[in-house]
C-alpha cells in the first residue's frame, strides 16, 4: 500500500492512502481532472464517492470503505484526503465462451481462445473483460463476419461469495467473400498487377490478406501511393468488392549514398566513397524497370546496370540482364628496402572487370529465394609482373533466405542465410576450370528490449588445380578487410601473399588473396534511446590458403543513429595482430543501411 498525491493545485490537492498503485491510477482516472473554480471544486467533491466506488468495483473491489476528509482554508486549496480500506476482491469462478455461426470452422478463434489471459482464480477486472470483448469483435470483423453480435455477455457476481461468473456468449453469422478488384490510377498490364492479388475472388474475407496485398503492391516500387480499400457498404451478396487507388512513382529516381573509411592504411587516411543510383521504376505496361549504379572511391569506379523483366509474378519471378565496368584493388603490393631491412607499401592489386550477366530469380511458397545465373566476364590484371586477361564464363545458382521479427529498417530480430555455387569449364569458354561456393549467415537479436546482439559468418572455397590459381582473377579470389568483414582492416587488404623478383631485379611482396576465406564476427549493442545505440565488436578469421591460415582478429565499437532512412554507423576498429604484410592499424567506418 502506499499513499499518492495530485499535483498541487490551486483550488484542491488530493492525497490518496491505502491502496496499491494500479488502484491508484485508476482512482485517479475516474476522479478526472482538478477543479480550477469553486463551482468546479463544489462538483468534484459531489461526485468523489461514487467515482471512488466505480474505480474499486472494476477492479473487483465491490466491499471498499472509502473515508473522505476534506480541509476546507479560507485562502489557499483545500486539502482532500482519501482514505480506502479495499476489502477481499470478488474471484472469478468460472469463464464461459460459446460460439455461433460459421466461425465454429474458423481455426483463428480457436488459436484466439487459447490466447486469453482470463481465467478461474483471477480477481475481476472489469477492464480486462472489456478488452475481452473488444478483441473478439475486431478479430471477428478482420475475418469477415460482419454481422457478427453477442447474444449474451453478462457478469453475474455474489457479493456474499465475493465471486463472479462470466457468460459470453456470440453469434458471428456468415462469413463475407472477396469480390472483384478494380484498380484506378494504374497504367500496367492487367496481368501484371493481377497478379499481386494473394486471394482468388469470392475467397473468405481476411483484412490479412489485404494487408499482404498493400505489402505486395509497395514492394514491387512501381507507386508513389496506395490506397487498398474494402468497400463494406457495398456488400451485395455476401461478397465484398474492393477498391484499390494507385499513384504512379516519378519516372526518374536518384539516390545519393555518402560513406568513409578512415585511418591508417596501406596508403591512404582518408577514403571516400560516393554511390549514385538511378532507377527508372516503370519503363513499360509490363513492368519492366531498370537501376543503374555508380560507385566511386579512390583507384575503385563501378558502374552496373541491371534491366529487371518480370515473368510469372513482378515480385516472385524476375529475369534480370546485368552489364557493368567495374575496377577495383585488392591486397598491397610492397618492394623491399634494402637499408631498412622491411618491406614498403608501393601500391595495391589492380583489376578492371567487364561483366555480362543474365538470372532468373524465383520465390518459393515457404519464402526461399532461388536464382539460376550465367555471367560472362572478362579481366584485366598484373599479377607478379604479369599481365593476364582470363575469360570465364560461370553458371551459377543461389539460395537465400531472410526471417525479419519486424518489417523496420532496424529489425530486433531475424535471421538471413545465403548460398551460391558457381562453375565454369573450358570447353564452355572459360580460360579454366573453376568451382566457387560461399555460404553466409546473419543473426540478429534483441534481449529485453535494449540490449541487441548481431553475430556474423562468412565462408568461401575456389576449387581449381595448383596450376591454374593465378588465372582466378581478383575479384573471384577472397580477401578480407573493411566494414563487412574485419573492421580494423583497410578494404581487401588482407590474405595470402608471394614474394617474387621483380622487372628491377629487387625483391617485392604481393598480397594476391586466397582460394578461401572463413570470417566471424560477434557485435554487442546497447540502446541509450529508442534512435541511439552504442556498440562493441570483435572480428576474427582471413582469406587463406591451404596451409596457410593466418588469423586476424580485430576489436572496437562505434555509436549508432537509427534514422528515418536506416541506422547510420560509425564504427572505430582496432586490429589486434600486425601481420607480414599489414602493420597493426586502425580504421574508422561510416556506413548507413539496414543489418538485413
Amino acid at each position: 500500500m502506499s499513499g499518492f498525491a495530485l499535483a498541487e493545485n490551486s483550488w484542491l490537492n488530493v492525497r490518496i492512502d491505502g491502496v496499491s498503485k494500479k488502484l491508484e491510477k485508476n482512482i485517479i482516472a475516474h476522479l478526472g481532472t482538478l477543479p480550477e473554480s469553486d463551482v468546479q471544486r463544489r462538483a468534484f467533491l459531489f461526485t468523489v464517492d461514487d467515482n471512488t466506488q466505480d474505480a474499486l468495483e472494476s477492479m473487483g473491489y465491490y466491499h471498499g470503505i472509502i473515508d473522505i476528509d476534506v480541509q476546507e482554508t479560507d485562502s489557499g486549496p483545500w486539502e482532500l484526503n482519501l482514505n480506502i480500506t479495499t476489502g477481499d476482491p470478488v474471484i472469478i469462478q468460472w469463464v464461459d465462451i460459446n460460439f455461433s455461426g460459421e466461425m465454429l470452422q474458423d481455426d483463428r478463434f480457436a488459436v484466439w481462445l487459447n490466447s486469453l489471459n482470463i481465467k478461474p482464480g483471477d480477481t475481476l477486472n472489469h477492464g480486462v473483460y472489456d478488452a475481452l470483448k473488444s478483441q473478439l469483435v475486431t478479430l471477428a470483423l478482420a475475418r469477415g463476419y460482419f454481422d457478427g453480435r453477442y447474444t449474451k455477455s453478462e457478469i453475474s457476481i455474489n457479493r456474499d461469495f465475493n465471486t463472479a461468473q462470466i457468460n459470453i456468449q456470440f453469434d458471428s453469422g456468415k462469413r463475407y467473400l472477396f469480390g472483384e478488384v478494380d484498380f484506378a490510377g494504374s497504367t500496367l498490364n492487367d496481368d501484371v498487377i493481377e497478379a499481386l492479388i494473394p486471394f482468388d475472388a469470392d475467397a473468405p474475407y481476411a483484412t490479412q490478406q489485404l494487408t499482404e496485398f498493400n505489402r505486395n503492391l509497395l514492394d514491387t516500387g512501381y507507386f508513389s501511393n496506395i490506397k487498398v480499400l474494402p468497400q463494406i457498404d457495398k456488400i451485395s451478396d455476401g461478397v465484398v468488392p474492393i477498391k484499390v487507388e494507385l499513384s504512379p512513382r516519378p519516372s526518374h529516381l536518384i539516390e545519393v549514398g555518402l560513406g568513409a573509411d578512415i585511418g591508417n592504411s596501406t596508403e591512404d587516411t582518408f577514403e571516400p566513397r560516393v554511390r549514385v543510383t538511378w532507377r527508372t521504376p516503370q519503363i513499360n505496361r509490363y513492368g519492366h524497370y531498370q537501376e543503374t549504379s555508380a560507385e566511386w572511391s579512390p583507384d575503385r569506379p563501378k558502374i552496373l546496370t541491371t534491366y529487371t523483366i518480370p515473368l510469372s509474378h513482378p515480385l516472385d519471378d524476375q529475369l534480370k540482364i546485368k552489364l557493368g565496368i567495374l575496377r577495383d584493388t585488392y591486397g598491397v603490393t610492397q618492394d623491399y628496402d634494402e637499408e631498412s631491412r622491411s618491406f614498403d607499401n608501393t601500391g595495391q592489386l589492380e583489376s578492371k572487370k567487364y561483366l555480362i550477366g543474365l538470372s532468373r530469380q524465383q520465390r518459393s511458397k515457404s519464402n526461399w529465394l532461388y536464382g539460376y545465373s550465367v555471367e560472362s566476364i572478362r579481366e584485366f590484371y598484373e599479377q607478379l609482373d604479369t599481365e593476364y586477361d582470363p575469360r570465364f564464363l560461370l553458371m551459377g545458382y543461389n539460395l537465400t533466405k531472410t526471417v525479419r521479427g519486424d518489417n523496420t529498417l532496424d529489425p530486433k530480430s531475424g535471421f538471413r542465410q545465403t548460398y551460391s555455387m558457381e562453375y565454369a569449364d573450358p570447353s564452355l569458354g572459360s580460360t579454366i576450370r573453376l568451382a566457387r561456393f560461399q555460404a553466409r549467415f546473419k543473426w540478429i537479436e534483441t534481449f529485453f528490449d535494449k540490449h541487441r546482439f548481431v553475430a556474423r559468418l562468412d565462408l568461401g572455397a575456389n576449387i581449381a588445380s595448383r596450376d591454374d590459381i593465378s588465372f582466378i582473377p581478383p575479384s573471384l579470389r577472397y580477401f578480407a578487410g573493411g566494414d563487412q568483414s574485419i573492421r580494423g582492416y583497410s578494404y581487401q587488404e588482407l590474405g595470402p601473399y608471394i614474394d617474387y623478383t621483380n622487372s628491377d631485379g629487387g625483391i617485392s611482396r604481393q598480397v594476391v588473396g586466397g582460394r578461401y576465406l572463413a570470417i566471424g564476427s560477434l557485435e554487442y549493442q546497447y540502446y541509450l534511446t529508442p534512435t541511439w545505440r552504442v556498440a562493441s565488436f570483435v572480428d576474427a578469421g582471413n582469406a587463406f590458403d591451404t596451409g596457410q591460415l593466418e588469423p586476424v582478429v580485430a576489436v572496437g565499437g562505434g555509436v549508432h543513429w537509427i534514422s528515418p532512412i536506416g541506422p547510420i554507423k560509425l564504427d572505430l576498429g582496432f586490429g589486434l595482430k600486425e601481420t607480414e604484410t599489414v602493420a597493426r592499424s586502425f580504421r574508422f567506418h561510416l556506413t548507413m543501411g539496414t543489418e538485413l
